[in-house]
């Protein structure tokens, strides 16, 4: 135990040491979070974003109040105000189309994320709200609002409808003398293929950072490390020693698990303290998929290295699929409708299911696969990366 801690402190020291070590794997993470929550973190404030919703009105009769309170308001959002944007963008039927043809077609829009919310008022809507103000009840019908869960802007455009909505039906009830809390008309929210709560911006790519800082210390960190000590004959050094193979692996996997711990801390308190973030990271489930992750990326590393003749060949492959393996992963934005040779790449893709994996079990997105899957794939890319580097990874360089 003794040499396999040994060599996890010369990891830790030699790589704290490096500036350009700890720009890499320390500060860029916290900048890159610091840079994305500056730029988008404030998605949802007035005058900062527009949303598109469409809104279907079944109830639209003579005298059916509510229905038309409904549309009048969302339709003065949608209404530009001195410098600032409309807060919605908003999409009816035409006169002489299908009602129910139209809503068919916008729930494919917000399927595949051109919609942020479809509001559907039902047939007999302001009836039954008057009927149950009279009678002392609860509203049999309710606005729907479809939104689609997992999406940061759906789930607030949908808080602000059911705001709008139920503004509106405490003006027509108060109007009337007959207000009661107890009697307000209720909204269903109905997340389309997802069961996801609120979110903000921030939330959503917390997860992804620490899945991007875990991968670069893999990506470049190991193959790094190891292609540079065969090329200064620094392993041939190890080998004169009792250290052997095994223990060194074993120490060197414990320095990596110890710079991604760094790492996990330093951008969760940056997101918690400096940008009010709220995911739990520190959880057993959570803390079992980071560590899935760590070793999917140290494997991934190793394999790098495997490849690689020389310390530059090395962090030339690296540099290769960093970029295509870290914007095909999801991690900064959700992926919509992509053309079939690049959903092939992505579904390949470790981060994929890594960061679906913590965003779902962390609750800050719907998960897209089972949690078996997210981290099935990864256990088989760790099996994959580990045949492959024992076969070819040459530890000492050739006498």
């Amino acid at each position: 135990m003794t040499a396999i801690f040994a060599v996890a402190r010369t990891y830790l020291v030699t790589a704290c040491r490096e500036r350009e070590t700890l720009f890499w794997f320390l500060l860029f993470p916290l900048l890159l979070l610091t840079l994305l929550a500056l730029i988008f973190g404030n998605i949802g404030e007035s005058g900062a974003v527009t949303y598109d919703i469409a809104i279907v009105n079944f109830d639209s009769v003579p005298g059916a109040a509510a229905a038309e309170g409904v549309v009048a308001a969302l339709g003065s959002l949608s209404m530009a105000e001195g410098e600032n944007q409309p807060l919605f963008r908003l999409h009816t039927p035409a006169a002489d189309s299908d009602p129910g043809a139209f809503l068919a077609d916008e729930l494919e829009a917000l399927r595949i994320g051109e919609r942020a919310a479809v509001i559907e008022i039902p047939q007999g809507l302001s009836a039954s709200i008057l009927a149950a103000a009279y009678g002392g009840i609860t509203p049999a019908l309710a606005v729907r609002v479809h939104k689609s869960g997992g999406r940061t802007n759906s789930d607030m455009a949908a808080a602000i409808v059911e705001d709008v909505v139920a503004q509106v039906d405490r003006a027509l009830l108060v109007k009337l003398g007959l207000y009661d809390e107890t009697r307000a008309v209720r909204v269903d929210r109905l997340d389309l293929g997802a069961d996801a709560g609120t979110f903000s911006y921030v939330d959503f790519v917390v997860p992804a950072i620490v899945i991007m800082g875990f991968f670069v210390v893999g990506l470049f960190g190991v193959p790094g490390t190891i292609l540079f000590g065969r090329e200064r004959k620094i392993l041939r050094v190890y080998w004169v020693t009792p250290l052997d193979v095994p223990r060194y692996f074993s120490g060197f996997a414990l320095g990596h698990l110890v710079i991604c711990a760094m790492q996990l801390i330093s951008v969760w308190a940056l997101g918690q303290f400096a940008f009010g973030a709220h995911v739990a990271l520190f959880r057993p489930l959570p803390l079992l998929v980071l560590l899935i992750a760590s070793m999917t990326f140290l494997a991934f590393g190793f394999l790098v290295a495997s490849l690689a003749r020389t310390a530059n060949g090395g962090m030339a492959l690296a540099n290769i699929v960093n970029m295509p393996m870290m914007f095909l992963g999801g991690l900064f934005y959700p992926l919509g409708q992509l053309p079939p040779v690049v959903r092939a790449i992505m579904m390949a893709n470790p981060l994929t299911y890594l960061a679906d994996a913590l965003r779902g079990v962390t609750g800050t997105a719907a998960p897209s696969f089972p949690l078996g899957v997210s981290l099935g794939v990864p256990a088989a890319w760790i099996v994959v990366c580990a045949a492959v580097a024992s076969w070819r990874l040459t530890w000492d360089v050739e006498r």
